[in-house]
């Protein structure tokens, strides 16, 4: 089968071994799959992983080896980790596989990725798409999934003031799904095409030259990545506010961490989330990503696609595979 590969460099493989779905699985072929800068961090040595490569896609269930056969032929995005389902794992016993300590993960620690014309994952961290959400929605459910962790991490009530720093891809996403849940969200960028993208869905935005720094925000969420953002970040956050870190921050300078204890401020990490509230919240046409696609290639064009994915004015490129 086709596959974008990472192994020593990465490449365009049309003859990858196509996978067998073991006891409890389900073979999926892909329709269209998103490339996410985590993608790119793993062809610069990101966890030392070696395969295919993806972890955001939708696709069809062809083959199922297990008694439940449900799911064949349905549309499906798949959750990116899968864990040991051992009696004794608490984090598998509260379906939270991206913790647990022997878990694999699609396309990044011991799983073959989706960058793929098939992939096998379980069962249970597959979910049904609705009916009514296209293709090009239905594949953003991953990152969807993590803005929605936010409030499954954190009861935000409906008066406090909520801030979002950051206008990639990152930090739109969570701006608009945050404000698809009714709160008050003002989202914080360096480029006004980008926050265009969020104010066209009723969020509130401002440049960062705009803004007034000061001590008025409930929730601060960090979706730059960069220790200038996690500092500004701080200076927003009210005593005994929450600061969220949705990014992390590759710190090469000391910064100031005194402003955490002298205004007892909650540092909160939030990183994946649960795909059921997630595809709940795209069957509500409540979001639309259309304006985040920059781009579109067939899986031939996979290694192109990477290197579009690395412009700076970027923000989601599709792979698309034959039908």
């Amino acid at each position: 089968m086709k596959a974008v590969v990472f192994d020593e460099g990465l490449k365009l493989v049309n003859d990858y071994k196509k996978p067998i779905p073991q006891k409890g699985e389900a073979l999926v072929r892909v329709t269209l799959a998103g490339i996410c800068n985590t993608d790119y961090e793993i062809t610069k040595g990101y966890m030392g992983y070696k395969g295919i490569l993806g972890h955001e896609a939708i696709g069809i269930v062809e083959e199922i080896n297990d008694e439940d056969q449900s799911l064949l032929g349905k549309r499906v995005v798949p959750e990116i980790s899968y864990g040991c389902k051992k009696p004794d794992c608490p984090y598998c016993a509260e379906k939270l596989y991206r913790h647990c300590p022997d878990r694999h993960t699609l396309g990044i620690w011991r799983k073959d990725g989706v960058f793929a014309e098939y992939f096998t994952m379980p069962l249970e961290v597959l979910f049904e798409v609705p009916d009514n959400v296209p293709d090009e929605q239905a594949v953003f459910v991953e990152p969807l999934a993590a803005a929605c962790e936010i409030t499954e991490q954190l009861h935000i009530k409906p008066f406090q003031k909520v801030i979002v720093l950051g206008d990639g891809k990152l930090g739109l996403i969570t701006a608009l799904t945050l404000n698809a849940q009714n709160f008050d969200v003002t989202l914080v960028g360096k480029h006004q095409n980008k926050l265009d993208i969020a104010n066209a869905q009723g969020v509130k935005t401002k440049l960062l030259n705009d803004l007034k720094i000061e001590k008025i925000y409930d929730v601060v969420v960090e979706a730059t990545g960069s220790v200038s953002g996690f500092e500004t970040s701080l200076a927003l956050t009210k005593p005994r506010g929450v600061l969220v870190l949705k990014s992390t921050v590759a710190a090469s300078k000391e910064f100031n961490l005194a402003p955490i204890v002298i205004d007892e401020i909650t540092v909160l990490g939030s990183r994946c989330g649960q795909f059921g509230p997630a595809l709940r919240l795209l069957k509500s046409g409540k979001i639309d990503f259309s304006p985040l696609i920059s781009g579109k290639y067939k899986a031939d064009d996979a290694i192109a696609a990477f290197e579009k994915n690395k412009e700076k004015d970027t923000l989601k490129i599709l792979l698309e595979f034959d039908k």
